[in-house]
């Protein structure tokens, strides 16, 4: 479950509580007596300690001593402040701990937000088809925050986007039998309603009326009919005319089609379409926390299988801008319905277009599931902003080159573009595939490797990671301070 983080005045010393000290000299003297602040002190001075844990019959003490590393940058800081943070839930658990209190010692307003971020992310737990989830639920369910420097606003904040990134990892590891595209349109239009978002799904008919032929061909081989979701937070007041777009990869379960992917590699194909659940994710967040940004979300939604009817290698398609397109490869089917969005959007004269997908096993191999692949065409006024929050929630984008010869890999002789270019490359020819569609500020990023784990990375859970939420998050969120230029 997701615990509630609150502010508090009080500081009970017989509940669980964690003390951020900077100093040896921060060790509460009320909290602590003689030999156990002599302790404290003795193990804080070993090398590479910055972490002593007490136990008083099940009421845990925790004291972590911040700036242990010297010359750590402050993004790195926090990041292991999250870590940390959710490296004692195991304690907590263990204990049946429902609540604990994290007690700024000092003006580490930050870095306390930080840890608790990491206690509040590290509880997720995916257990809705467990007979034993009641069991296996995690005990803790509040977390209290004393501190002078932080906020009410701040702690709502924060309470909102873990909730943002729990609805998103949620998604992602929900199974196709009970999330196809109709049903992932409904997920969505439950988050808009909520947040006062307005939404808009294009079924079949009308997606067919659009002329979407990358979305329609890969989803010629389903049973079921693909949507394309149109998700509009327009705050009074906002501090841009013209919108910022989201447009995320809803392939809610990629087989490979035709080109049919070998089974290990299918394995974990319900995660093809993290990238659609973290725009809409990110912009249930950003409208939850009614931040003065104008956000539109957009997400073409399909299942890629190989029935009767299924496109085929050797297919050539008209995508919705006019453009033919060579199907040499139907795995390649991301950039096919991304394609359509990226054109849709041109109707908003937007700012600036991000891209979210799990695009391709290139980027994968290169960045592992540590770095977000990152390229773009005339962002230069978004793209540094955004490669700044990327560190500052640590989702590091990795910027790709993006020469204009790699657009020579994806030429046809018989059609405008080839949807594949060849065996090198590619994360970066699939990039270049989608800015072909594209004639405004566009950036592009490959989640591929991060968005779904084998097993547990910190507070980054096993299966949907929910990669994506916090850095779009921060990006809009530090929107109204860019220097634009002009």
């Amino acid at each position: 479950m997701q615990p509630e983080i609150t502010k508090t005045s009080d500081i009970n010393l017989k509940s669980n509580n964690v003390y951020l000290i900077s100093a040896i000299s921060d060790i509460p003297g009320e909290t602590f007596d003689g030999p156990e602040t002599e302790y404290i002190t003795l193990m804080l001075a070993k090398k590479d300690r910055n972490l002593v844990t007490i136990n008083k019959l099940g009421q845990i003490s925790v004291v972590y001593k911040l700036g242990s590393n010297n010359g750590t940058t402050k993004e790195k800081e926090l990041e292991k402040c999250r870590k940390t943070g959710e490296g004692i839930l195991s304690t907590l658990n263990d204990h049946k701990s429902e609540t604990v209190c994290i007690i700024d010692t000092g003006l580490l307003p930050v870095e306390t937000l930080a840890f608790a971020e990491g206690l509040a992310l590290g509880n997720y737990q995916f257990l809705k088809y467990r007979k034993d989830r009641v069991e296996k639920e995690s005990s803790l369910q509040k977390i209290e925050i004393f501190s002078r420097g932080i906020s009410e606003k701040e702690i709502s904040e924060l309470n909102i986007l873990c909730k943002a990134v729990y609805t998103c990892r949620s998604l992602v590891n929900e199974p196709l039998l009970t999330l196809n595209a109709e049903k992932l349109a409904f997920h969505f239009t439950e988050m808009s309603n909520e947040a006062g978002i307005k939404i808009e799904i294009l079924n079949k008919q009308k997606i067919e009326a659009m002329k979407m032929g990358g979305l329609l061909a890969v989803n010629f081989g389903s049973i079921d009919p693909p949507t394309f979701s149109i998700m509009e937070y327009k705050p009074e007041g906002a501090v841009n005319a013209n919108p910022i777009v989201f447009v995320g990869k809803g392939v809610v379960y990629d087989t490979g089609g035709l080109s049919l992917k070998p089974t290990a590699s299918m394995d974990t194909m319900k995660c093809d379409m993290s990238g659609a659940a973290a725009v809409a994710s990110a912009l249930y967040a950003i409208a939850l926390a009614k931040l003065p940004v104008y956000v539109v979300a957009l997400v073409p939604a399909t299942d890629n299988r190989p029935d009767g009817n299924a496109y085929v290698p050797g297919d050539i398609i008209t995508m919705m801008d006019g453009t033919t397109v060579e199907v040499l490869n139907t795995d390649a089917e991301g950039r096919l319905i991304l394609a359509d969005a990226l054109t849709y959007a041109k109707k908003y004269d937007p700012l600036c277009v991000i891209d979210v997908a799990t695009l391709t096993g290139a980027a994968e191999a290169a960045l592992g599931n540590i770095g977000i692949a990152g390229m773009h065409n005339k962002a230069e006024n978004y793209f540094p902003q955004l490669v700044r929050s990327s560190f500052n929630v640590c989702e590091r984008i990795a910027e790709f080159p993006f020469w204009d010869d790699y657009e020579e890999m994806l030429k046809s002789e018989i059609a405008d573009l080839k949807n594949v270019g060849g065996r090198f490359a590619g994360a970066i020819t699939a990039g270049k595939f989608l800015q072909h569609f594209t004639e405004y500020p566009w950036i592009h990023l490959d989640i591929a490797g991060p968005a779904f784990l084998d097993k547990r990375d910190g507070y980054r859970t096993a299966g949907g990671t929910g990669v994506g939420v916090r850095l779009l998050f921060d990006f809009v969120k530090e929107f109204p301070k860019m220097d634009l230029g002009g």
